[in-house]
């Protein structure tokens, strides 16, 4: 062939190609996954499956640090009602100087997102050593963040997008945590002498989901409820013993999510919410039997935000990778538990790509994909919004004596009024360094525990 024939016919060639390119790039949907930098989106996800070793033996321990005197309590994800809610008799700052409120101590963490768990007067984390390959469950004084006693146990992490990212459930007698490849452990919580533990994937055939585990433990009633997929959808685990109390079915094949279970009242039964692979459900309490079930709600990629109940059995579930939101409404039907779908919100209404939003006297608010806070009524109209000048990132959020406690990823925190009428904004200071500050808040005394990827703070957001 010619090459005056060849040169003309090379930029056809890259067109043709350029053109199927474009095409497969479109077919794969992969543009909602492009938009943020959410946990994993910008690297393929790891076989987190590998093979374990038989039995994880772990040690523990003992340290330094004291206990402190302070009563306050954060006992689990989202706080003591599953609400990311708190009130306090104390009188709180809504002005700070530039530096932000008075950090009362900061310790280096494992790279991670693993928010803390605080009751008499300790402070629990689910951490990870890299030196030792181990995962690391750090029992810490609430006054100073010293150590008081450390349980770790050997198992081999990959830097995959950070390594843990769970809260540990505490009682007065017990912490349940779960790793990043689902082993879950269950300790004395004053002493971190061992209960019971498991590796959920050996024992249950669970799947680890892609970028590691993410669903904090419950406790409730004495028992730890995990939800695990593969045989079962859930299992109820005796705090004591770790006996299996029971077992719910899975016929659908639902895999474990990054969601963690909210329990909930409907008609008088008491119920677990679940987010799964494929769908959402209703779980007895009692025995584990299935009261209800959709696959209305179904995130391809990742569901990350836990179930939000509100009032008279409406659920608001919301996501990010380009889900939205949605709202259904439970009614009862000749005895049975029905879900009824009332509204679904596109991303640019609402969604959450992180962090579970909050139901506030009769409002939800949250972050959405676009970095804005946004203030929303039960029919999924928009309030208020922060604006394009207010964005958080993937940052996390809670609300004390009716102030919006909002971080962005970079570490800068905001105090926002929770109201409905306008966005009202009180304060803002730099206090971690970043990146990626999206572990979930803790309150406690006064005190306000935040991380970032390797450290964190606690500080004191009392009125000085």
């Amino acid at each position: 062939m010619k090459p005056t024939i060849l040169y003309k016919i090379f930029p056809i060639a890259l067109a043709v190609l350029g053109g199927l390119a474009i095409y497969q790039l479109l077919q794969s949907d992969v543009t909602s996954s492009l938009a943020l930098r959410l946990p994993g989106a910008d690297r393929k996800p790891q076989d987190t499956n590998e093979a374990e070793p038989a039995e994880f033996k772990g040690s523990l321990v003992r340290l330094d640090g004291i206990p402190s005197k302070l009563t306050g309590s954060w006992p689990r994800f989202r706080g003591t009602n599953f609400d990311a809610i708190a009130s306090d008799e104390t009188v709180f700052a809504e002005s700070w100087p530039k530096e932000g409120p008075k950090p009362l101590w900061s310790i280096d963490v494992g790279e991670g997102y693993a928010g803390a768990a605080v009751l008499n007067g300790r402070v629990y984390i689910h951490d990870y050593d890299r030196k030792n390959k181990a995962d690391v469950i750090r029992c810490l004084s609430l006054d100073d963040g010293k150590d008081i006693w450390r349980y770790s146990y050997p198992v081999d992490i990959k830097r995959n997008h950070g390594m843990s990212r769970t809260i540990p459930a505490v009682t007065e007698k017990y912490i349940v945590t779960m790793g990043p490849k689902c082993h879950v452990t269950c300790l004395d919580a004053n002493t971190g002498e061992l209960k019971w533990n498991t590796d959920l994937v050996r024992d249950y055939k669970a799947t680890v989901p892609p970028w590691y585990a993410g669903q904090c433990p419950l406790i409730d009633d004495g028992k730890a409820i995990i939800a695990v997929g593969g045989e079962s959808l859930l299992i109820a685990f005796d705090c004591e013993t770790g006996k299996v109390l029971w077992k719910s079915p899975n016929p659908n094949g639902w895999k474990m999510t990054h969601s963690s279970i909210i329990p909930a009242e409907f008609f008088g039964k008491r119920m677990y919410i679940y987010c799964a692979s494929g769908g959402a459900a209703g779980i007895s309490a009692q025995d584990g039997s299935i009261l209800w079930q959709t696959s209305n709600w179904n995130i391809r990629i990742a569901n990350i935000p836990s179930p939000l109940p509100l009032d008279n059995g409406k659920i608001f579930f919301s996501g990010g990778y380009n889900s939205g939101s949605m709202m259904i409404e439970l009614e009862q039907k000749d005895g049975q538990i029905a879900p009824k779908v009332l509204f679904k919100l596109s991303p640019d209404v609402f969604g959450s790509p992180q962090h579970t939003p909050i139901f506030y006297k009769g409002h939800i608010y949250g972050v959405r994909p676009d970095g804005q806070l946004v203030c929303l009524d039960t029919g999924g109209n928009i309030m208020w919004t922060s604006t394009n000048a207010n964005k958080f990132g993937l940052g996390p959020y809670t609300i004390i004596n009716g102030l919006i406690y909002v971080m962005d990823s970079e570490g800068t925190l905001s105090l926002v009024k929770a109201q409905p009428s306008s966005y009202i904004q009180l304060a803002r200071a730099k206090v971690l360094e970043g990146p990626d500050s999206w572990g979930p808040m803790a309150f406690a005394s006064g005190r306000l525990i935040l991380r970032d990827l390797n450290k964190m703070i606690c500080l004191d957001i009392t009125k000085q």
